[in-house]
Order: C-alpha cells, then structure tokens, then sequence
C-alpha cells in the first residue's frame, strides 16, 4: 500500500538533493525552430520575405548589412512513466513488491517533474498500453495516481512491442521515458520494443525482489509460472541454483546490452533495498 506520506518523503529528498530535472536535457528541451521565442540563438543575413521586424538595425547601421535575428523557442520538459502491470510485477510480499517499488520510483519521477513546472504523464502497459494520468501535472494528480495505483493489481500478459510501439506514438517532443519492469522477457523482443521510444532519453528500471535473485525454495519444489499455466517440478539443489543465478546475471546483463545498444540507461533495482537508495540512482541516470 502506497500512503500519501510518500510524497513529503520524495519532497524531503528534492529538498536534500536540490537537482533540478532540466540538467538532464542541457539545452534538448530547447526546440530548433527558429521564431518569435524567449532564447536568442543567433543572426543570419536577411533574404526576401523575411518578417522586416527581426532586422537589428543596430547591426545595419555598423555594417550596412541587414540581419534577421534568430530565436529558440522554449518548450517544457515532459516525462513519461510506464509501468508495467504483468502478471510476474506482483511478485514479493510487503515493501519488496514490485509492483509497488517500480510505481513508487514512476510517481517519484512524476512528483519531482512537476515540482520543477515540468509536465508528466503516467501510464501502465501489459497487452497495451493505458494512460493513467488525468493532464494534469501537479500534486493533486500524483495523489489521485496513488489512489489509483493502490486498487490495481498487475495480472495481465506482456506485449512489450505493442505496448511501446502504441504508447510512442503519443509522444510529440523530445521526452524523458522511465520504464519501470522486471523486463522478464527475450531481451532481443525487448530490445525491439526499445525501438520505439530510442528518440528519447530514455531510463530502464530493472526490478526484482531478493528472492528471485535468492529464491527460499530448497529440495524437491514446484515452480509454476505467473503468466501461464506451466509448472515445473524439479529437485532445486546447490547445483541448480547456481545455475539459476547465473541465468538470471546472464539476462539482466543481456537487457543491459539492449539498451546500452539504444543509448537507454539500464539501472538494475534491488527491492531489498531501501527505496531512496535504489530512487537516487535511477532519478541521477
């Protein structure tokens, strides 16, 4: 359950932190259309039909030359959070929930962004994906988003491509995209769906819980599958567990390997640990 005191905690933490989310984009959410804006960018000679009133003609009157005066116009960052809500995020009992860690880092980033008078939209994507948010961008929406968030339960199927592919087509600017996944899938198909949203500065937050990368289970045991009907009955030793980990390390490092192919941030996210520890690192990538 996540409470509304989250939000004073995340504001603690900006006040500690004083990073202003801008910094990441460095002049990116700045548009290159040149036009009456807020930024002086440059000069360039007059040509025919060009507006007479962006002449400097205290450049004219030193050079005999006419110039047009240049501007940037100034655009507002937006980030975008997906969340995913497959059946495998439910896993982890308490504080060590996926579904719960990986929402908290998605409205951390949302209540941060609209702090700096930035703009956020949230969603959440299993088959499809499904906007979350009302278009507001301000407390209000991210306490609406916890309401929200607190009665959803993660149980469908994953369609990473889809889901990307449908939601990048709703995103007009430049953005920051933060994915918040256990990324449980081929990581060629999710690198593929990376596809879609690589235009932007985009950071993946890898989550699973400790007892997936530790799992309690010991002896003769029955591992069933959360996104299908599979089961499997085995005799998980000291052998097959090492082999599970070493599974598991190969595949989180593959995902890295996808993004790091698409200029996309890969942060692997522990929820065993604590949540502002695992936060700064994602919010600082």
């Amino acid at each position: 359950m996540i409470t509304p005191e989250f939000l004073d905690e995340i504001e603690a933490f900006a006040t500690a932190r004083k990073r202003r989310i801008s910094s990441i984009f460095q002049g990116e959410q700045v548009a290159q259309t040149v036009g009456e804006g807020l930024t002086f960018k440059d000069y360039r000679p007059y040509a025919p039909g060009d507006d007479t009133r962006l002449i400097d003609w205290k450049v004219y009157a030193r050079t005999d030359d006419l110039f047009i005066k240049q501007y940037e116009a100034e655009r507002n960052l937006t980030v975008h959070v997906l969340l995913d809500e497959s059946a495998s995020m439910a896993f982890g009992e308490g504080e060590t929930n996926k579904y719960e860690y990986g929402a908290k880092l998605g409205l951390g980033f949302a209540y941060l962004t609209a702090a700096e008078g930035n703009d956020f939209r949230f969603a959440a994507f299993g088959e499809t994906a499904e906007r979350l948010d009302s278009g507001r961008s301000n407390r209000g929406t991210v306490l609406e988003l916890i309401e929200l968030l607190n009665e959803r339960t993660p149980t469908s199927s994953t369609d990473f491509v889809r889901s990307f592919e449908e939601y990048a087509a709703t995103i007009h600017t430049k953005s920051l995209v933060l994915v918040a996944s256990d990324c449980l899938t081929d990581p060629a198909t999710f690198g593929e769906a990376l596809d879609a949203l690589a235009d932007h500065h985009l950071v993946v937050a890898g989550v699973l819980t400790p007892d997936e990368w530790d799992p309690p289970a010991a002896g003769d045991t029955r591992f069933e599958d959360v996104e299908s009907p599979q089961q499997l009955r085995t005799y998980f030793g000291s052998r097959l567990r090492e082999r599970y980990r070493e599974r598991l390390t190969d595949h989180v490092t593959a995902v890295a390997d996808e993004c790091q192919d698409r200029g996309a941030a890969y942060v692997p996210v522990d929820t065993g640990d604590g949540f502002f520890e695992s936060f700064t690192r994602v919010w600082t990538e």
